[in-house]
């Protein structure tokens, strides 16, 4: 069309009905009316437009035109109004409303690649500790010893990570103090256990060094030096890269895990001093209480038992578990940043928890699905493998959202009951293994579906 069309006899000169775009950058489509061009309140109808469309009572232009400057004698000898109320009302009708969509910001969930990547990197690549020391303390009861260790070291870590971060809120150097106090004391109890169930002995001493660098590596993770704690996996993973062609002897084979755990130890207790030198927090004497942080250590200890109960049958699916963690925490921040994109643009509740239930969908999918070729590749049937996953990945959701028991109960009991058909069994149970984890992914899925389709859990 040329030109506006013409809807009564007279060639449209009266009324006319034109179309145009109200702004620049607004692809919003907006109807303006110019009916006599000799009309005074038409023309500032017309050069008012873009400010009196989205007006959503005359009121507010009234307060448009006072701003204008506007003064009564000119509203009554230009625009024929007693008043600058009847003005508004005249203006507010002749426009049509248009609410234009107000400019998209930054997603304040944006994940940093490199980071999420580096850390199911730094999450796996301690396991070359056991490949240069394996042949020097491995036995029955040092495997138990280590797994103990562990076990203790990834409850003990997590609750104290979460404790951190709540001090870390308060203050740089609150959050030192926790770590302080906290990583050793980690250390301490997980190098006990190893000690009470290996006995003094190479397995024993080996436990030691894992303990300090699981704890070490916490500090590191918490305070955000993932690259300083690549730099102290340096000796390990230049002493594994070269065994296909050398063989370095046990000197070098105790000497580089060492090394790593020293650097490990020392990095961490720069990274501490660095906090507690920090200026005091507001409200530092409030400290929130022990229990909780007490799911978020149950949870650890119930995730250390299903991923060991997967390594019975194959220590490498432990491996793609492992580095999954990296796309797994990239995929927890899209699911937040997409939540919020979804309730932009959700009309009502029922709209939204249908788009939140389709991220959930596609977040939960997309890190699922590369398991299942990863666990063919390392010879594990991957309904267990991806049941796992499914489970860690729904209760990781839900406590990055504050919601901490709910997965907790759900884990450890998912966990108890996996325990003890592998020891009914007397061997690893697969079936028990998917059946438990399957179950538990389901209900903390249900959970994520009701708590997490709420709008108000995202505002």
């Amino acid at each position: 069309m040329s030109g506006p069309l013409s809807l009564e006899p007279g060639g449209g000169r009266d009324d006319t009905l034109a179309l145009r775009l109200s702004a620049r950058h607004d692809t919003t489509l907006a109807l303006r009316v110019a009916r006599a061009p000799e009309d005074p309140v038409d023309r500032l109808a017309a050069d008012m437009a873009d400010q009196i469309g989205p007006a959503v009572h005359a009121w507010e232009v009234a307060a448009l035109l006072e701003s204008e400057g506007l003064t009564g004698e000119q509203i009554r000898e230009r625009y024929r109004h007693p008043g600058l109320f009847s003005l508004a009302w005249d203006l507010y009708g002749r426009v049509p409303r248009s609410f234009p969509e107000p400019p998209r910001g930054a997603d304040p969930w944006a994940p940093d690649h490199v980071r999420c990547a580096l850390r199911g990197v730094l999450f796996a690549l301690p396991g070359l500790a056991y490949v240069l020391t394996g042949r020097l303390w491995h036995g029955e009861r040092g495997v138990y010893a280590l797994i103990a260790a562990g076990l203790l070291s990834w409850a003990w870590g997590q609750a104290l990570s979460h404790r951190a971060y709540l001090r870390l809120a308060v203050g740089r150097r609150e959050s030192g103090r926790t770590l302080l106090f906290g990583a050793p004391a980690g250390a301490l109890i997980s190098s006990a256990a190893a000690l009470a169930v290996a006995g003094p002995g190479p397995a024993a001493l080996f436990a030691v060094g894992q303990s300090l660098y699981l704890a070490a590596a916490g500090v590191l993770l918490v305070c955000g030096r993932e690259r300083i704690l690549l730099a102290t996996l340096a000796p390990l993973i230049a002493g594994t890269a070269v065994l296909p062609w050398w063989e370095p002897g046990a000197v070098v084979r105790i000497a580089l895990p060492a090394l790593t755990v020293l650097l490990s130890l020392a990095a961490a207790g720069h990274s501490v001093l660095e906090m507690l030198r920090a200026a005091a927090g507001a409200g530092g004497g409030t400290r929130p209480k022990l229990v909780a942080s007490l799911p978020y250590g149950l949870f650890g200890l119930a995730a250390g038992v299903l991923v060991t109960l997967v390594g019975q049958r194959s220590a490498l699916a432990v491996v793609a578990l492992t580095l999954s963690m990296g796309p797994a925490e990239w995929l927890l921040y899209r699911y937040r940043g997409l939540s919020l994109a979804a309730l932009r643009a959700a009309a009502d509740e029922p709209g939204f928890r249908l788009r939140s239930a389709g991220t959930l969908a596609v977040c939960l999918g997309g890190y699922l699905l590369p398991l299942v070729p990863a666990a063919l590749l390392t010879g594990a049937p991957p309904g267990p493998v991806v049941a796992v996953a499914a489970l860690l990945w729904t209760a990781l959701l839900l406590q990055a959202f504050g919601i901490a028991w709910t997965p907790a109960v759900i884990t450890v009991g998912a966990a108890s009951v996996a325990v003890l058909a592998t020891v009914t069994a007397g061997a690893p149970d697969a079936s028990a293994l998917l059946l438990c984890c399957a179950a538990a992914a389901v209900l903390l899925t249900a959970s994520a579906l009701w708590l997490l389709g709420r709008p108000t859990a995202h505002a």
